[in-house]
């Protein structure tokens, strides 16, 4: 059996001694109480729930699935989810960082982050049913009319329903320009839309009374093209005007996936018949009202493949320290024992850093952006929210893409480290790679990501949001360039700012002549990226360890080791990635299309 202990004391080094979120929170108007023993009090309560709760359930969840009775169109979810939702709902959970308007508790977004990271390790096929209503609800936020608001905010901050974003069709995932369903105006100022939908995660379910469908469609006279499309929320059941459910609206599940992972969450085919539903934001701008929460389900998605690193490694590391075989090359470890724990072999130390490395250097990017997002909507300085957006627009493909990818390459490594006891279903730990493995898939591909970051977010301002990120690691490397002691993190983050300048500037005048210099590039220039990020924040960390080494806490003697590691071994990667990178297009564009 799988086991899991919530990373708490991690968690409060990153935010109190890292990022200082409390002050950094304080100077908020929404968060000015903010206070440390309130967040370390609601991550500790959250940790009990997700280690009592809903982690006994992900393996079970795993064998069992989702079960559609096709004459009811009703989708039963795996033994306990339900209950587990009830309780979860019981407890508040789902308001955490919700709006006191609608019945949030107003918490800051980076305290409900340390939640979902803790979620996914639990069970993230169960976290996905909650996750997604999160999005629909930050979505209608933004753009929802005053009704819309009023009907919906409240139940889905509540918990009491849930949410799922429909865009995918059968012949179109990416490309959403190509979406056929429609939308009829009716005459009271409703739509009646029809369609088929199709990956829908949490689409169908027991686990709430109603659900809340936020479907991309077209209007009748709408240009073609992702210029023509709609937003609209359509719920499961109809809502009458004293906010009761009403009749079942015109939409069902047609059938579930049949899918490698994440077993426990029901990814539906859903048919939309004629349903009732009420437009979000302008006609023809779905796509601006539906990023909203596309981008906090990459976000999400990020937190996904965290949170499986992390429950990976830890399994990982019990079984090596328990584990005997063989001698160490350098002689026996434990004389007292007819072979050696497999934790003093240097290959499986190397997998089980690596875990280890991705996963504390990802928690810390993912509670750096959740900060920077807290003061891109809650504070009063115009300037602060803008470059707070910036940056959240700049590392929301990287903790998308970078986090997924690095979850699949520390999931692997955990199986590894098991041998054969590792593919089977046993330990659990073939669960977390198989569910590992759609996160570099869905919201976007991890290469959709990467277009992203390179063509929009980059090169698309000239650079100018990775020039702000840039500042805050020059500033960095000038404030420790005359301390010895950092010299083997600082050394390296300069360097790798450079070159990252350069090939930037490269890879830009490449595209000019010829565009598929970025497709090329790109999958290979943010995972450069990415280390440059991970390399700002484990620098910083190790600046922390090196300051507390001498406290007597082993916590700090790990932390600067593994940023050692994290050096010597993964930051050297980016040197035939950047190699790569340059090559261009050519090696992959030069071939006829035949000949594959």
């Amino acid at each position: 059996m799988a086991q899991y202990t919530p990373p708490l004391r991690d968690m409060k080094f990153v935010m109190h001694e890292l990022l200082n979120v409390v002050d950094e929170l304080k100077a908020l108007p929404a968060h000015a109480d903010v206070d440390a023993d309130t967040i370390d009090a609601v991550i500790e309560e959250g940790g009990k729930f997700v280690s009592q709760v809903t982690f006994p359930l992900n393996q079970n969840g795993d064998v069992e699935g989702c079960t559609l009775d096709k004459n009811t169109h009703e989708v039963t979810t795996p033994k306990g989810f339900k209950e587990a939702y009830q309780l979860y709902v019981e407890g508040g959970w789902p308001s955490l960082s919700c709006d006191p308007a609608y019945g949030g508790q107003g918490l800051p977004h980076v305290v409900n982050q340390c939640f979902y990271e803790m979620m996914n390790s639990a069970n993230q096929s169960w976290a996905m049913y909650p996750g997604l209503s999160h999005g629909a609800y930050e979505a209608l936020h933004a753009h929802g009319t005053d009704a819309q608001k009023a009907t919906y905010l409240p139940k889905l901050a509540s918990g009491q329903w849930t949410g799922t974003m429909c865009l995918t069709e059968p012949h179109c995932g990416t490309d959403l320009g190509l979406l056929r369903t429609k939308a009829e105006p009716q005459g009271d100022g409703s739509y009646k839309i029809t369609g088929q939908k199709i990956f829908i995660s949490a689409g169908e379910h027991d686990m709430a009374e109603n659900i809340v469908h936020l479907v991309l469609a077209r209007l009748p006279d709408a240009p073609q093209g992702s210029k023509g499309i709609s937003l609209f929320v359509v719920p499961k059941f109809l809502v009458t005007p004293d906010g009761k459910l009403g009749a079942r609206n015109g939409l069902y599940c047609g059938g579930l996936e049949h899918k490698m992972g994440i077993h426990g969450n029901a990814t539906a085919q859903i048919v939309l018949d004629g349903a009732v539903g009420t437009l979000v934001g302008q006609p023809n701008k779905g796509l601006a009202a539906m990023f909203v929460m596309m981008n906090a389900a990459r976000l999400g998605v990020g937190m996904q493949g965290l949170g499986l690193t992390e429950v990976a490694y830890q399994n990982a590391v019990a079984y090596a320290k328990d584990r005997i075989q063989m001698r160490s090359l350098s002689g026996p470890k434990a004389a007292d024992k007819p072979a050696d724990p497999i934790i003093v072999h240097p290959d499986v130390r190397k997998m089980l850093l690596t875990a280890r490395a991705y996963a504390e250097g990802g928690r810390a990017l993912a509670m750096w952006t959740t900060l920077q997002l807290d003061k891109e909507l809650a504070s009063d300085d115009e300037d602060v929210r803008r470059d707070a957006a910036d940056l959240v627009a700049l590392v929301t493909p990287i903790v998308k893409a970078f986090l997924t990818d690095n979850a699949w390459i520390a999931t692997s490594h955990c199986m590894q480290v098991f041998g054969g006891h590792g593919y089977i279903a046993e330990w659990g730990v073939e669960q977390f790679v198989r569910d590992a493995r759609i996160n570099m898939i869905y919201e976007g591909t991890n290469t959709i990501q990467s277009l992203d970051l390179l063509g929009r977010k980059v090169l698309g301002d000239n650079g100018a949001k990775l020039k702000k990120f840039g500042r805050l690691v020059q500033a960095f490397v000038e404030d420790e360039g005359t301390n010895e002691a950092m010299q083997e993190f600082v050394n390296p983050l300069a360097d790798l700012g450079d070159k990252v300048t350069k090939l930037t500037t490269e890879i830009g005048m490449k595209a000019f002549q010829n565009p598929d210099e970025v497709g090329a590039a790109a999958v290979d220039y943010l995972r450069v990226c990415g280390h440059l990020v991970f390399a700002y924040f484990w620098a910083r960390m190790a600046k922390i360890a090196l300051e507390k080494q001498g406290s007597g806490d082993p916590f700090y003697k790990a932390k600067l080791a593994t940023a050692r590691f994290y050096f010597a071994k993964l930051l050297p990667e980016t040197a035939s990635l950047i190699r790569t990178a340059r090559a261009g297009a050519k090696p992959m564009m030069d071939i006829e299309e035949a000949l594959f």
